[in-house]
């Protein structure tokens, strides 16, 4: 992983896209290999045992890439017309990891809380839908305001 601090300085999308591409390697992990047969071990149900894995973040790609936070990556791309087809993509991957893990029970508590705080679109709450008449204007309100004036 690189250093953390200020973002490395990429000369294009394309070299920022080769820093993405190793960060999601990364999160792959790497087989456990047994050292007397070479071959890679395996668990019970004959899948090979990865070591390393871990899932893919907005705040481990924004690492990755040498920013300090999550948020710096945001702003960084908001503000770089450069670079934020790649973020964005890449992004998309983390929300895709994230989406996936919904339908399996044991991610789907920390996949709804990465997708409703890093991404757009994705709340269990939708805000509720505030009225732009005023209560004066309210038909019913000024009806009642009448009858009320006339007593």
């Amino acid at each position: 992983m690189k250093s953390v601090g200020r973002p490395r300085k990429y000369k294009n999308a394309t070299e920022m896209q080769e820093a993405i591409d190793q960060y999601f390697k990364e999160c792959q992990g790497a087989p456990l290999i047994d050292l007397k047969t070479g071959n890679p071990v395996l668990n019970k149900f004959g899948y090979p045992i990865i070591l390393n894995r871990k899932p893919p973040t907005v705040t481990g790609l924004a690492l990755a890439l040498g920013f300090n936070s999550r948020q710096a990556l945001l702003n960084y791309q908001a503000r770089s017309k450069a670079f934020n087809d790649t973020l964005t993509r890449a992004k998309s991957r983390c929300e895709e990891y994230a989406e996936a893990r919904l339908y399996d029970k044991d991610g789907s508590n920390g996949a709804k809380f990465s997708l409703a705080n890093n991404f757009k679109g994705w709340s269990e709450h939708p805000e509720a839908q505030q009225s732009t008449v005023a209560v004066e204007d309210d038909p019913i309100t000024k009806s009642l305001k009448e009858e009320f004036e006339k007593k």
